[in-house]
Parts: structure tokens; sequence; C-alpha cells
């Protein structure tokens, strides 16, 4: 199958690696074009690489080439304009292409990109993915995936290709909802977990006694397992930036707002990352917001 993807960033690299050692022929774009041509040269030398891939100028040149297109890039202005431009997907997209933007982004960006697309015969769906770096190298992400249910079904082999477990959530945007709501639970779980913490740290309690105690425990959470590694260490090396964790957590305040949901505490994690990106520390982890718990406390959460 003829496929393009567009975005070959941290987690993108390998999302599309997965899809050309699955046998496919690969289109790609990427804004910066560096990134991508050294992505192209490991590929032709990557021998479990069965299918090819081939740089393309523009999005819409990528689907121009390809029968499924994929999006992997950081903001949803970014999947608008990549969508929407000039030179965008649907600029060069024959009827019947399918498009998956497997970005986190709000449900209005994917029904703007959908309703222009529709008369165009292009279906689009939203498939937004969790895992991380490391899901994405190892194919073990989860998808959510929000749209036609039969364009699903018919490309959901394609998808499996990078993803663990694939799953169908209903209508346009559905993907993206669940997303939005997955990342809220797990970037406060950041704030949350800090202060909790270092509640017990006052009280006199050693940091590797309740991280076991925890992990045992009904306060155990994928966040505190990440710990060991990131925070505990003083780690802070990106895996996942804290501008894009500032991004998400944005997402699920605007949603609220726009239905008109009280979000007190989402908004409270949301002001957290606002201070922890105004310090900059955009480009690192975003357990960085932890820190400031820390200085609050005047403790750190360290082994």
């Amino acid at each position: 199958m003829n496929i393009g993807f567009i975005g070959i960033g941290r987690m993108g690299r390998f999302m599309a690696r997965n899809l050309a050692k699955g046998g496919h022929n690969l289109t790609v774009f990427d804004t910066q074009k560096e990134a991508a041509e050294e992505w192209l040269s490991q590929v032709a030398l990557n021998p479990d690489s069965i299918g090819g891939a081939s740089w393309a100028d523009s999005p819409g040149a990528v689907a121009a080439a390809s029968q499924v297109v994929f999006t992997a890039l950081p903001r949803p202005q970014d999947v608008e304009a990549v969508a929407l431009g000039d030179s965008g997907i649907l600029s060069g997209a024959a009827p019947g292409l399918a498009y998956f933007d497997l970005s986190t982004t709000d449900p209005d960006t994917i029904h703007r990109i959908a309703t222009t697309a529709k008369p165009k015969g292009i279906h689009v769906l939203d498939a937004p993915v969790s895992g991380g770096v490391s899901g994405a190298e190892q194919a073990t992400l989860c998808i959510m995936v929000g749209g036609n249910q039969s364009v699903y079904t018919s490309y959901k082999p394609v998808l499996d290709l990078i993803g663990e477990k694939v799953m169908y959530c209903g209508e346009q945007g559905m993907g993206a909802v669940c997303k939005i709501v997955n990342n809220l639970i797990n970037l406060g779980n950041y704030v949350l977990v800090s202060e909790a913490l270092t509640l017990g740290l006052k009280a006199g309690a050693e940091t590797e006694t309740m991280f076991e105690a925890i992990s045992h425990s009904s306060g155990n959470t994928e966040c505190m397992q990440e710990f060991p590694g990131s925070l505990f260490q003083g780690n802070f090396e990106p895996g996942f930036q804290l501008d894009l964790g500032a991004k998400d957590v944005g997402l699920a305040t605007e949603l609220g707002r726009q239905l008109r949901l009280p979000m007190e505490l989402a908004n409270i994690i949301e002001q957290r990352f606002t201070e922890a990106r105004n310090r900059g520390w955009g480009q690192l982890a975003s357990v960085s917001v932890a820190r400031l718990q820390e200085e609050r406390a005047d403790v750190e959460i360290r082994l």
C-alpha cells in the first residue's frame, strides 16, 4: 500500500518506520527536511524495512502519492495548516483518500478539516496515540479513532502495525476527546502526586519507603512508576515536553469552557503548567512541573 506520513519527529519517525517494516511504500514530509533525510537514509539501510520510503516537497504531494495519509504533529494549528494550507493534504488528495491524524488535537480542528474534505470525497479520522516515544518505537501504542467506522475497519490492519491497542471510539472527534481526557488525568497526576509526596517527606517519611508502599497500594499510578527514572533522580530530560503537556491541559480546559463544565482542578493544573513554562522549562519533560511543589515545600523528592 502507498502510505503518506507527515511529521518525522520524536514519535513520528518510529511510527513511520514500523509502517515501512510492514512492507508498505512510504512518502514522507516534514518541515525539518534534514531530520527527514536522516530518517530516510536509516530506513534505506535497515534490513527490516521491507517497504520503501521517499521524500515529497509538500503535504499535497504526499497525498497525491498515497492511498492513506497519517500526520503526527505537535499542535492543532500545525495539523490545520498541513491539511488545509495552499499546498496542504487536501490540495493533492484524490477522492477516496483516508486521512488519519495521530496528533493530540481538539474536536473542532478535526471537524473543520473534515467539513472541507467531505465534498472532495476525502475521509478524515482523528486517531491520537498514547504511549510515548517508547510505545512508538515498540509499536505498543494505544490508538483512539473517531470517524467513519467502515473506513476505520478497512485500515485497522495498517494501524495495527503501529499500535498494540487500536480502538474505535465513536463518531468524528471522539478519538480526540478520549485522548484529551487521558492526558488531563496523566498530567494532573504529576501535580497531585508531587504534592502528596512532599507531604510525606515533610512528615518524616522517606521517598523510597513511600514509593514501595504506594506501588503496592491503591494510590499506584503509571505516573508514579515513571518517577524512579525521572523525578527521583532529578532527571528532567524530555520524553514528553512540558510545552506539549501545557498545550494538552489547555485543550481540556478549553473544551470544558465550550461545554460550560466546571473544571476547577483542571484550571489549577493548567496554572501550574503555565508557571512552569514561564520558568523556561518548556523543553524539559512534563514531570518538571513537580519542581514547583518542591520549591514551595522546600524539599526535593529524591531517592
